[in-house]
């Protein structure tokens, strides 16, 4: 049976000049207005974890950041299972 891990992350706005995954209060929101290198760090950001072995499930956008919910499997020897 497969066992995994699971890690949450938070991630400030700060490392973003204009996170605009967060829509205007008139729901005024859209991809032109990203700057061309800040898909860059959330590239950056899934290559790093993905080469630690963590799998992305889901990532939550609100005005001062961004949380990422990530999971990874377990060895037999992390699961205390027998290889």
């Amino acid at each position: 049976m497969d066992r995994f891990e699971y890690e949450i992350t938070t991630h400030t706005a700060e490392a973003f000049s204009r996170l605009v995954y967060f829509c205007s209060d008139r729901g005024d929101c859209g991809l032109e207005q990203v700057p061309a290198e800040e898909p860059q760090i959330l590239v950056d950001l899934f290559n790093e974890r993905g080469r630690e072995g963590w799998e992305l499930i889901q990532l939550l956008f609100g005005s001062s950041g961004m949380m990422a919910y990530w999971k990874r499997r377990m060895t037999a020897l992390e699961a205390n299972l027998e290889p």
